[in-house]
């Protein structure tokens, strides 16, 4: 069974207090559970262990289902560490896996992870049809030897913060409303590649970032952002779409990076939204489009400005 072999690999020096979820967009919902973990196995000369899915279940049991990720994996564990957490354990989910029962999930972390203790949301559930929600975890807890506690939601402005509802900004462009919910800017992280070309010849030569469709974006439209290459972090601008003015037709991620002169292809980038300036449209002609590129670029560096500039 591969998620036992998984588990298998981990050999914590200590007992552990473990959460289980997929995590995505390590969000402040995400974070305040995560703190409560962090504290309690520090409290208990414990470990704290997240055990994460390197997929979505959803995507398992409904293949039909396109469940964009916020955050990679790579992503998602690196903000994990940022958090304090001292093992983090990646778990393929699998179809073999979603017929666990409760309890075997539940043994094969009392096995393997040395679980004393289990710290867990309100709607929280794992095993076989979702059957093992918090009465059940408290029983098996009794039954095998291990305390469970329960994290109420963190709630901002009357809203649950959840991965779902970041995603739902996320689709209408709302990058201040994810800020919200998530604590911090949304990013992105990719390879520059190589592009139509047409923003050099316009005066405003843009850096086309490779984004799978597996990744959430924002809605499309022109966005003030900031692009850090390297250790270095400069005011941009940033264009989803389909160039409607061009005709074209596949989606793409275009970044020009205001005053930066240098090759950028192969590079490795890191994209974050700031604020949105207006949703992308066709123009009648280059000459217009090439007028309104300047305007948003004008109006992006000016909010970059008051909200931060260049850093290093």
């Amino acid at each position: 069974m591969l998620v036992e072999e998984e588990l298998a690999r981990i050999s914590p020096a200590k007992d552990t207090f473990v959460t289980v979820g997929v995590f995505d967009g390590v969000h402040l919902g995400h974070k305040h559970l995560i703190s409560q973990l962090v504290g309690k196995a520090e409290q208990e000369n414990s470990l704290s262990a997240v055990v994460t899915f390197r997929q979505h279940p959803l995507e398992v049991m409904r293949p039909d289902v396109i469940l964009p990720f916020l955050t990679s994996l790579v992503e998602r564990e690196k903000l994990l560490e940022n958090e304090g957490v001292d093992i983090i354990i990646p778990l393929t989910f699998t179809a073999e896996t979603s017929r666990l029962s409760a309890r075997e999930f539940i043994g094969l972390l009392r096995k393997h992870l040395r679980m004393r203790g289990m710290v867990i949301g309100p709607d929280f559930a794992l095993g076989r049809k979702r059957e093992g929600g918090a009465d059940v975890l408290h029983a098996l807890g009794r039954e095998m030897g291990f305390g469970v506690i329960v994290v109420p939601p963190v709630v901002i402005d009357g809203e649950v913060v959840s991965s779902t509802a970041i995603r739902q900004a996320l689709s209408g462009g709302d990058v201040h409303r994810v800020r919200r919910l998530a604590g911090r800017n949304f990013s992105l992280r990719s390879h520059v590649v190589a592009g139509a070309g047409r923003g050099m010849e316009m005066g405003f030569p843009t850096a086309n970032l490779n984004i799978g469709p597996e990744h959430a974006l924002p809605a499309d439209g022109v966005y003030a952002t900031r692009a850090g290459i390297g250790s270095e972090i400069f005011p941009s601008m940033t264009n989803i779409g389909t160039n409607p003015t061009f005709g074209d037709k596949r989606r793409a991620v275009e970044v020009y990076i205001i005053d930066y002169r240098g090759d950028l292809y192969g590079q490795e980038l890191q994209l974050e939204f700031v604020e949105r300036l207006r949703e992308e449209r066709r123009f009648d002609s280059v000459e217009e489009l090439k007028k309104q590129v300047a305007e948003d670029v004008k109006r992006g560096a000016a909010i970059l400005s008051v909200k931060g500039g260049k850093q290093t």
